[in-house]
């Protein structure tokens, strides 16, 4: 039964933080000029936490960057112009929605799950076929901003946060969405795209929100896999920074849904995994 005294996170969408200006500027940036790459370099340069993560991460050994990077311009080199604005936009984002005194959920814990399944998901995309393969941007935004519901859900209700990563603690086979739906009447992919919708995401980037535990859902956008990626990767690592509660056992209509022949599985499950410990050991 749905605890009515607590009020649903969706009648209060409205009182989350607007859209950041640096969130706003980047997505309508183009970075097919030079005056954008520009733009995009100072945009961040001017934002010290933005510059620390994303120099963090080019000096990690996932990217095997041989010289030492000291500067944005440096890393965006290194890490290519739409894999650090997908990056500064995830940060900028997941920052905004902080509150000075945490509860239960920790933004280095839920930084660190999205992290790793953008940089898994990364892995993963290498073996989708190119004609349906979704664009890397495309790929470390979705994996950066498919739980964002959490930070939403932590912001507005601290107390009923907490409530359900108790439950998300405790093992048992009930699947998330279900456990959510009974503490509180709705999720957190409907929480999340909802804030994504105020702010104006982009379309892909809001269904992949929504859909990632139900791609199979008639709602959910069937032109492209990345939903479908988004599930898969999480299936894979259920447990890194946060537990969802994800059942590990892979489909083969899921394999097909990104392309991807069953047969590869081991190699690319492998690949996968070993991406990750790598993200574990980013320090940004």
């Amino acid at each position: 039964m749905v605890n009515t005294e607590l009020k649903l996170p969706l009648e209060r969408i409205d009182v989350l933080p607007a859209m950041p200006i640096i969130v706003q500027k980047l997505l309508t940036l183009p970075l097919d000029t030079k005056e954008g790459e520009v733009q995009l370099l100072k945009l961040i340069e001017q934002d010290p936490q933005i510059s620390a993560k994303i120099i963090g991460l080019s000096n990690s050994a996932l990217f095997g960057i041989p010289r030492k990077i000291a500067s944005v311009g440096d890393a965006a080199m290194c890490l290519g112009l739409t894999r650090v604005k997908s990056v500064a936009i995830g940060i900028a984002t997941m920052s905004t929605l902080k509150k000075p005194v945490e509860g239960k959920l920790k933004a280095s814990d839920l930084w660190l799950h999205s992290m790793a399944i953008a940089i898994a998901m990364r892995s993963i995309a290498k073996y989708i076929p190119s004609h349906i393969r979704p664009m890397d941007e495309q790929i470390f935004l979705a994996g950066l901003l498919h739980d964002i519901g959490f930070n939403a859900l932590s912001f507005l209700d601290v107390t009923l946060c907490d409530k359900l990563l108790d439950q998300l603690s405790t093992p048992n086979d009930t699947p998330i969405l279900e456990l959510e739906q009974e503490l509180m009447g709705t999720h957190h992919s409907e929480i999340g795209a909802r804030l994504a919708t105020h702010w104006g995401l982009p379309d892909e980037i809001v269904e992949v929100i929504r859909y990632h535990h139900t791609p199979n859902a008639a709602q959910a956008g069937v032109e492209h896999p990345l939903i479908h990626l988004v599930h898969i990767t999480e299936k894979i690592i259920p447990d890194v920074g946060i537990s969802e509660h994800t059942q590990q056992e892979i489909t083969q209509q899921e394999w097909r849904a990104i392309g991807v022949n069953s047969n590869m599985q081991d190699t690319i499950i492998e690949e996968a995994i070993a991406a990750v410990e790598q993200a574990r050991a980013i320090k940004i």
